[in-house]
């Protein structure tokens, strides 16, 4: 079955079925969204339930759109939308957008814009003919904020050229009565970064994640070469999570003649981008050609389709995903995918944590169906082993606090994404506890991120959402923290004889303000290097780490200079947003229902192989830690 006859046999039951064709000019797909242009919402506004049901009948996501003939005049329909909502809302912008017939509210308490079951929403719908698109006022401003959401508002009448485009491939209709499956590892296999894994089957190639190995200049990409990864016929991509090592590349695909969707979270999307941005930086600053440029980015943005946890979407003719928390990061998802009528259910997890932490949940555990489990190894050893968190934030405090009583300085490099915040949300505690007396600067991209997590509350566990949707308790805005503003700010931090605290990215001292920091404090033996996360082989954090007594940094006009490590270098355990073997032996065994198959990558490859044969051990079910460009049938 086409697009155009799926799209009649749905125009065919509104009519017989619900009776509803008079009220609905023109259906449509866009993306895996079925349009319905309307010239009457008055079912759909007397009908609360009305959408979910035709969703659930046609088993697609539903939009309403309104028929220009209806809409009021923007002055009127402004005034109107304020009489509406009440004022506790605290409505902070409403825009038009005629092409689209929405009216983008942007309010400090979303939700009652909205009401209670969508209440004044539908009211809005009904007497205005505009729809509404409701966004949270971002409660920590940020110049890269303000200019994503300008960007998401640019062009829409390309973007919907483009979703119309996916939206009829999407629904083609199946051409194969053949029925297998299986999956290519580009990437990621016994190593730590440029995860990249095809699946294929006899209708689809899907691409889950595409990253880059920013510790590796040989190894550097993915193995997009190969005959089987044709652009051309790559179905879409999907992405687990925003951090480089599975979203670096993705970019680059537009550059090389990618026309198809991504499909990922809302907050994976704006974190993509931010640090996409950075890495562009970092490439400049290091004389490096990227990758990609800002033309790859825009098309990125036209091209990404966003999903919220739960939501079962088409993405091809045969494969439906559902995306799930992974606890590891804002917005990091497990997805399913359901392939086929039944055929077979994967579970691709890029990576996740599986305890509650600060800022989120534990990783999603139960699914409709699995057969095969996709999973990363990172931690996977069997000396793997983190001690509880609340043995590393007191540690954590504790260097600081000794560091700061001598005079010194404490460095710390962090992920900008995930890391960060998890480290701010211990220093604002122990500062509202009276633990902690410092200036906590904040340098990078990590304002910009930090920002980011403050929209998406409904993405973190209900206790920092709490606290962040309220302006008096949000720890994010605790006046121990200060943001670096640029080259002269961060200047007057090292020259300052103020003892403090400096987050900065890079994590693994492969770029970034980190190393500017570390240049001039590293010989001074009252200043501390505490490392709480990840250190890939061959960056300069491991080499730092494993007590390299000096090492080699760049100076102006292309000389390098020896740098003795003078400082304390502590290495805290704990903070990681991976799980430790223990966790994630328990992870599988806890799954339901159970896979039968369990793959095993992302990980050194001991690791690899070691998580893999345990898993075997205890479950009893086959498992395998491929190589790269390894090919394994699942079906």
């Amino acid at each position: 079955m086409t697009a155009d006859e799926m799209l009649k046999g749905i125009r065919q039951a509104l009519k017989e079925e619900y009776d509803l064709l008079p009220s609905i000019s023109k259906v449509d797909v866009e993306g895996p969204t079925i349009v319905f242009y309307c010239k009457d919402f008055t079912a759909f506004v007397e009908n609360a339930g009305l959408v979910r049901e035709l969703a659930k009948k046609f088993r697609k996501r539903i939009l309403l759109r309104p028929d220009p003939s209806l809409r009021l005049e923007e002055r009127k329909a402004e005034e109107e939308i304020r009489r509406i909502v009440p004022a506790e809302a605290e409505i902070r912008s409403l825009e038009f957008n005629e092409e689209l017939g929405e009216v983008i509210i942007e309010a400090v308490k979303p939700g009652m814009v909205v009401g209670k079951e969508g209440v004044i929403f539908r009211e809005i719908l009904g007497k205005t003919g505009w729809a509404p698109r409701v966004v949270r006022a971002p409660p920590i401003r940020s110049t890269f904020v303000d200019h994503l959401y300008r960007s998401l508002r640019a062009d829409l009448e390309t973007r919907r050229s483009v979703l119309r485009k996916i939206g009829r491939r999407i629904y083609r209709g199946r051409a194969s009565k053949q029925e297998w499956v299986r999956v290519t590892f580009l990437g990621g296999s016994r190593e730590v970064g440029r995860s990249a894994v095809l699946l294929q089957t006899p209708e689809s190639r899907i691409l889950l994640d595409c990253g880059v190995n920013v510790a590796s200049e040989e190894k550097a990409y993915p193995y997009m070469d190969v005959p089987e990864a044709d652009l051309r016929q790559i179905e879409a991509v999907v992405l687990s999570h925003a951090h480089l090592d599975h979203s670096g590349f993705v970019f680059s695909l537009f550059r090389y003649g990618y026309e198809g969707p991504v499909y990922c979270t809302p907050p994976t999307r704006d974190l993509v981008l931010l640090l996409g941005s950075d890495y562009l930086k970092v490439c400049e600053e290091q004389g490096r050609e990227p990758p990609f440029g800002r033309d790859e980015m825009r098309a990125f943005l036209t091209h990404c389709i966003t999903l919220n946890y739960g939501e079962v979407t088409d993405i091809s003719p045969d494969v439906k995903i559902t995306f799930h928390n992974a606890g590891h990061i804002l917005g990091s998802c497990v997805t399913h995918l359901h392939i086929g009528e039944g055929l077979h259910n994967l579970v691709y997890a890029g990576d996740i944590k599986f305890e509650k932490t600060r800022l989120f949940l534990p990783a999603a555990r139960i699914f409709p169906r699995v057969e095969t489990l996709i999973m990363e190894s990172t931690y996977g050893g069997p000396e793997d082993a983190h001690p509880p968190r609340d043995q590393a934030e007191a540690e954590l405090i504790q260097t600081t606090n000794s560091t700061l009583e001598r005079g010194g300085k404490v460095i710390i490099p962090v992920f900008s994404v995930g890391r960060s915040q998890e480290i701010m949300l211990v220093f604002a505690d122990a500062y509202q506890k009276g633990l902690f007396e410092g200036k906590v600067y904040l340098d990078g991209m990590i304002w910009d991120a930090t920002c980011v997590h403050a929209l998406y509350p409904e993405y973190l566990n209900p206790e920092i959402r709490e606290q962040i949707l309220s302006e008096d308790s949000n720890p994010f805005r605790a006046p121990i923290f200060e943001r670096v503003e640029g080259p002269d700010h961060r200047q007057a931090v090292i020259k300052s004889d103020e003892p403090c605290v400096i987050l900065s990215t890079s994590g693994m001292m492969t770029g970034g303000p980190v190393l500017e920091y570390f240049k001039h404090l590293a010989e001074n033996e009252r200043n501390s290097l505490i490392f709480v996360g990840y250190q890939a082989e061959g960056s300069l954090g491991s080499r730092i780490q494993k007590g390299c007594p000096e090492v080699p940094m760049p100076e102006p006009g292309g000389r390098i200079r020896g740098v003795k490590v003078k400082l304390q270098v502590k290495t805290i355990e704990g903070f990681s947003g991976h799980s430790d073997r223990s966790h994630l032996i328990n992870w599988v065994k806890r799954m339901r229902p159970k896979p039968s198959r369990v793959i095993c990558c992302h990980g050194e490859e001991s690791k690899c192989l070691s998580l893999a044969s345990a898993i075997h051990r205890i479950l009893s079910v086959e498992t395998r830690a491929p190589y790269n460009l390894e090919t394994i049938r699942l079906r």
